[in-house]
């Protein structure tokens, strides 16, 4: 049944974004179902997991490496489900009256699932890495939802910013989720819980929790990384409403509790976790007073609050988790409602601004009541839900837990901000729905529909349910969601209304009344103010934020633009070879490197002529760049054809066939770009100093291509001449046709041994052709930037003499080749690619080369007719064969999963035909039909788009674009 909380929402998003955007009714109940069906499962599953047990759902994945997608569910794991699809399903009805009918509704709802899945993902992750993923997952789909409205530059920016800074901690936290599994020797997360006395007394330990609570202080919005959040505030109300409420921000807090076991209790876990908490805790309540926007004030208040979880979690006291749990669930609640109230507020009046509303209990008094209530929930009213978790609170801050100032300032800080939270709130509910009428709001006030308020009053009716009987109510889902954390620690706690007169309601008291009393003192000055004190405003995170873009950006950037950057390609290469020789030699010179001993067992004459020839070639082909591209071409042709017969040569045809084809291939996609290439700029210098810098930076080449060339020559002497008994090439030959049904081994490792790294691979292919093909979609190159200026003027020319000449016809007929000979050579290609194909498990071929071996077929139809004749009567589709060669390489993989086999486990057995007879058949084949489909996509994108530059006239550059896009589709 866990698998239903990843599959649904995700199924549900791609299905979400092929709704009509007229479709709004019929959307929202597709979006209200599923986060509908994942509560109802949540629900059903409550009965196990309130009796202690630990639901477990495990796909392997690459075992050996400890990545498995495993499923944990306890009972902390269930509240947080609960919390996340529950609320899912009131934001999804309220967003329904909310969302304008021009806003594309589809997209909005499809990333609302994708992010439900994803937070559901972080909470149910069972495995470290899992975790990891599902957490920058998050912060993708946060990105997008933030930047929703996408044409406002604040939702742009706030999006960004963002990204920006929950990534970044997302990233420092998979660093430290690795050195967790590495101490641990697992990362399982049950492995890891059991493990708290070895990561706290680990060396790493320091190193560990700097790097873990950079990811949960980013994305709870502590400081100092507080400031993103207001500005996440661009996003629609919805968005609002469920992300920080509920979901995005509170990952944070679940992650410091997760692994409140196996990291709290020390004195830098209480130093770090309790500053950024108290810091967080009176800074946000602060900045929230002098809010002008309702959004801005529930922003602040939301970092304030999300202080106080996390100031009690770094307290290291049982009691203190219990209380972090607890006003987690209340936070939810109310501030889930006071967004929904002031997205009413806005969508009814037109405005959010404090300034100009007052006096909205007379237009809207049953929505100002609920407003009201969850207002004095949030400043710890009695009765309330968060009065509860408030005195909680305060009676762990007066406990003494480590003696030092950060404890002892603690109860002062409580209930400094206790009274800022009675201010802020006040200031809601006084500045908005009581006071004068507004007299120019943009509309006229009034209640919002019946469904579009029914969120709100659920949410306001469990903060009133829950602080009036909370032992009867929340009571038990609290104690499942603490037992499953604390275990055996578990203390003793109460619920209970009315605990005497002590300390706690004193500061409660004294918190209420000194709030309501600054409220009154400040109010006119708040009618006014734009923004707190001075002395606070270097506080803001925000400035340091844009000053190290800028610095980062701008001066550091433009510094480096300065000294190393130039738009000639050659400079550009030189450095990227230098600085790979250098990061390749650097351990080479550190480290304790020996050369083995040179042994010259004897030449072969014939192949000493091979190499000569490719030497020659080589050289040629560097010494003719600079007057003749295309016989450099040629020659650095010839230089890969002596490499292809060297491979045949040491008994590596596979290596052969490919190497062959991906020449033949490479040759004409550059054949087709020279023409292209910029012409090479020479500075205006002394004649007598050109021979002088020419042989300079000839020789300093030349000492590159050494360096690289004898690096790469000493790597694989030191390799193959080292002394080991039983080298890995051992280990594939005996296991290839036992575990991978293929006598072609190196086909059995891409596909079968290493599947998982070439699925990988073909990915990254499908990356750089898509942004190759994007590139030069924009690429407009003027006929004053070629090579060869006065080849230009003869094309023009002959343009002219030929007007019924279409762009895009044969270039045969420049080669001196009759068309119909190529035209011919369309079947053959392909049925040399289904040769290869078939042929590649046992024998060289595979489907990388049969996809190349296609793709040259289309390259022949492209000189035999031209672009046009091609695209008239083939239809290619490259994108097409890109993603269904993606797709079933994946489906292969997870189809193991149906067997109870790891992802990409491959199977291979003989199968018989009647006149054929018995012939091997493995499963891999399947996944290599996808490196073939998606292969030849990649590469004729590639052409496509080079063979629309290469025949297009710079006068029908216009229509380029237009004309690139019609050809893919």
């Amino acid at each position: 049944m866990l698998s239903v909380f990843i599959l649904v929402p995700f199924a549900g998003s791609l299905i979400a974004i092929f709704f009509p955007s007229d479709q709004r009714g019929a959307i929202s109940w597709f979006a209200g179902a599923i986060a509908l069906v994942c509560f109802l499962v949540t629900a059903g599953l409550y009965p196990y997991v309130a009796s202690g047990g630990v639901l477990h759902y495990r796909i392997d994945w690459v075992p050996e490496l400890g990545l498995n997608f495993t499923l944990r569910m306890d009972g902390f794991a269930w509240l947080f489900s609960a919390l996340i699809t529950a609320i899912g399903v009131l934001v999804v009805l309220y967003a329904r009256y909310y969302m304008a009918e021009e806003d594309p509704v589809p997209r909005f709802f499809a990333l609302f699932l994708a992010f439900m899945g994803s937070m559901l993902g972080v909470v149910l992750s069972g495995n470290l890495i899992l975790l990891a993923v599902f957490w920058e997952l998050t912060s993708i789909v946060s990105f997008l939802l933030i930047g929703y409205w996408h044409h406002n530059a604040h939702a742009r920016d706030g999006a960004r910013m963002a990204l920006t800074i929950t990534g970044t901690g997302g990233l420092a936290m998979f660093v430290g989720l690795i050195i967790i599994g590495k101490i641990v020797g697992s990362y399982e997360l049950d492995a890891v819980l059991a493990s708290g006395d070895a990561i706290r007394n680990h060396p790493l330990y320091g190193t560990v929790l700097v790097l873990v609570l950079l990811g949960a202080l980013t994305k709870s919005a502590q400081f100092p990384f507080h400031f993103w959040l207001p500005h996440a505030m661009a996003a629609p109300t919805p968005v609002s409403a469920y992300l920080h409420s509920a979901t995005m921000v509170k990952a944070g807090v679940f992650l410091l509790v997760r692994f409140w076991p196996v990291m709290a209790g020390t004195e830098a876990w209480f130093w770090i976790v309790g500053l950024a908490g108290l810091t967080t805790l009176l800074l946000g309540a602060y900045f929230a007073i002098f809010q002008q926007d309702l959004k801005g004030l529930l922003a602040y208040s939301t970092i304030s609050h999300l202080g106080l979880i996390t100031v009690l979690l770094s307290l290291g006291s049982p009691l203190a988790a219990v209380a972090a749990v607890f006003h987690i669930v209340n936070h939810a609640t109310f501030k889930a409602s006071l967004f929904m109230a002031a997205g009413i507020i806005d969508h009814e009046s037109g405005t959010r601004d404090i300034r100009r509303l007052g006096g909205l209990f007379h237009f809207m008094p049953i929505t100002a009541t609920l407003a009201m209530v969850a207002s004095a929930a949030m400043a710890g009213v009695p009765l309330l839900n968060g009065f509860l978790s408030k005195e909680m609170f305060f009676a762990e801050a007066i406990e003494t837990h480590l003696v030092n100032p950060l404890d002892t300032v603690t109860p002062y800080v409580a209930t400094i901000a206790g009274m800022f939270a009675v201010t802020y709130s006040l200031r809601f509910i006084h500045g908005v729905f009581f006071g004068r009428p507004p007299a120019d709001l943009p509309r006229k006030p009034h209640e919002p529909p019946r469904w579009m308020r029914a969120p709100l009053d659920f949410l306001v009716l469990a903060c009133l349910v829950v602080g009036i009987i909370p032992a009867q109510t929340i009571g038990p889902f609290l104690h499942t969601a603490v037992l499953s954390v604390l275990r055996e620690g578990t203390p003793d706690y109460s619920l209970s209304v009315w605990h005497g007169w002590n300390i706690p309601l004193i500061m409660s008291f004294v918190a209420l009344s000194g709030g309501i009393g600054l409220y009154f003192l400040m109010r006119s000055y708040l009618a006014t103010a734009v923004e707190g004190p001075p002395v606070f405003r270097l506080l803001q995170g925000q400035r340091i934020f844009e000053r190290v873009l800028v610095t980062l950006s701008w001066k550091w950037a433009r510094w480096l633009e300065q000294r190393l950057g130039t738009r000639r390609l050659q400079p550009q290469m030189r450095l990227l070879v230098f600085l790979a020789l250098a990061a390749g030699a650097s351990p080479l010179l550190l480290g304790n490197f020996e050369l083995p001993p040179l042994v010259i067992r004897g030449i072969d004459p014939a192949f000493a002529l091979l190499w000569a020839i490719g030497i020659a070639c080589a050289i040629g082909s560097a010494y003719q760049a600079k007057f003749h591209r295309l016989a450099s071409l040629v020659l650095l042709g010839g230089a890969g054809l002596v490499t292809c017969i060297t491979f045949v040569w040491l008994s590596a045809p596979d290596l052969a066939v490919t190497q062959l084809l991906v020449e033949i291939v490479t040759t004409v996609l550059i054949l087709l770009g020279l023409r292209w290439l910029p012409k090479r700029i020479e500075e205006p210098v002394a004649a007598e100093d050109i021979s002088i810098r020419v042989r300079l930076r000839r020789l300093r080449d030349l000492l590159l291509a050494i360096g690289a060339g004898g690096g790469m020559m000493l790597i694989a002497y030191t390799v193959m001449t080292r002394p080991i008994p039983e080298t890995i090439a051992s280990y594939f030959l005996e296991r290839a046709y036992r575990e991978g049904g293929g006598t072609n081994v190196v086909n059995v490792i891409l596909v079968d041994f290493r599947g998982f790294d070439t699925l990988g691979e073909i990915a990254v292919l499908c990356i750089v052709a898509l942004t190759v093909f994007a590139l030069l979609l924009r690429f407009r190159p003027q006929s004053d930037s070629l090579e060869a200026p006065e080849q230009q003027k003869v094309q023009n020319a002959f343009d002219d003499d030929h007007p019924d000449r279409a762009a895009g016809d044969s270039v045969a007929e420049y080669l001196f080749i009759p068309a119909v000979i190529m035209r011919w050579m369309f079947p053959v290609t392909g049925m040399l690619a289904a040769f290869l194909f078939l042929r590649g498990h046992d024998l060289p071929g595979g489907g990388f080369a049969a996809g190349i071996a296609m793709s040259i077929g289309f390259i022949l139809q492209y000189m035999s007719g031209g672009t046009r004749w091609v695209e008239e009567r083939l239809r290619i589709h490259p994108l097409r064969w890109m993603s269904i060669g993606l797709l079933v390489a994946t489906a292969t993989g997870v189809g193991s999963w149906f067997f109870g086999y790891p992802f990409l486990t491959s199977h291979a057995q003989y199968a018989s035909l009647p006149v054929v007879g018995k012939f091997p058949l493995a499963s891999a084949i399947l996944f290599d039909l996808g490196v073939f489909s998606l292969v030849l996509g990649a590469t004729v994108l590639i052409l496509i788009a080079l063979a629309h530059q290469s025949v297009r006239a710079p006068r029908a550059h216009a229509k380029a674009a237009r004309s690139d896009k019609e050809a893919v589709r």
